[in-house]
């Protein structure tokens, strides 16, 4: 199968794409941005990998015809989570935050969470393939991110904001000027994921405060998130809320040792050979 027909993407308008991967019929199935700027374009967040993602954006002008634009094409890593950073081998400029730097260069599939099954991949992306041999190839980032980094675009600035909980080295992306949020897995329209290798609940219980604060001073008007569709600030408001609610009682915390022992169990299964 050819990038053209793994991948389809739509026009969000002001520069900005959404791109996902048609045949990963999955809730873990990540949305794909690319947001064009006139110094510098980002691709936030890059799949399974399992097609050349750089190959479609190329293929369907994407990125327009400038000749003067120089500036490879930035790829970073919301989190280090398979769904999101499987595609980042195929970029010449990688970032990620520090804390998940080792994660990616060792090609750990523990901490990256490799889990797939074959009846997730509707179409096989090639003759053969099957689900069991997939991992996330290891990659050296060229660009480890930190709290308050700012990625100029030109016309736009992207601010790092550390948002650990999901994982340790979870980020939002900030355009503080447009009042946009690129929200990785720290918040989306759907349960968040608090049991997983690396996360915790505090750091998240802080992240979501964060966020609130963010809805309060008037700085997100729309939240680009890691899953599921777009949505609004009132929305951001709720979501985080509730979180705090509930991951403070007893049943959540019962609930969080159970998964994040059977997740552990599972991974280390189905990945006998990671640093873990």
């Amino acid at each position: 199968m050819s990038a053209a027909d793994w991948y389809a993407h739509k026009s969000l308008g002001d520069g900005l794409f959404w791109i996902q991967e048609r045949f990963y019929q999955s809730e873990n199935r990540a949305n794909i941005w690319l947001l064009r700027g006139t110094h510098q374009d980002v691709v936030i967040d890059t799949g399974l990998g399992l097609r050349s993602l750089p190959e479609y954006i190329d293929a369907n002008g994407l990125l327009g015809k400038d000749p003067q634009r120089k500036n490879p094409l930035l790829a970073i890593a919301t989190h280090a989570h398979f769904d999101h950073s499987g595609g980042l081998h195929q970029f010449q400029q990688v970032g990620v935050h520090s804390a998940e730097v080792d994660a990616l260069a060792n090609g750990d599939n523990f901490e990256t969470v490799t889990w797939l099954s074959d009846r997730e991949i509707a179409v096989a992306p090639s003759p053969g393939w099957r689900a069991r041999h997939y991992k996330v190839k290891a990659v050296q980032p060229t660009h480890i991110l930190q709290e308050g980094d700012v990625i100029n675009l030109g016309d736009r600035q992207l601010t790092v904001l550390h948002m650990p909980g999901h994982s340790r080295g979870s980020i939002c992306l900030h355009d503080r000027d447009n009042k946009l949020l690129f929200s990785g897995d720290v918040v989306y329209d759907g349960a968040m994921i608090d049991w997983l290798p690396y996360s915790q609940v505090s750091d998240y219980i802080s992240s979501c405060e964060r966020l609130i604060g963010l809805v309060d001073s008037e700085q997100v008007d729309q939240v680009l998130p890691g899953h599921y569709n777009t949505f609004g600030a009132k929305r951001l408001h709720r979501l985080s809320s509730a979180y705090i609610s509930r991951a403070g009682t007893c049943p959540a915390k019962f609930s969080t040792l159970v998964w994040r022992t059977l997740s552990g169990w599972a991974l280390r299964a189905s990945n006998p050979r990671c640093a873990c």
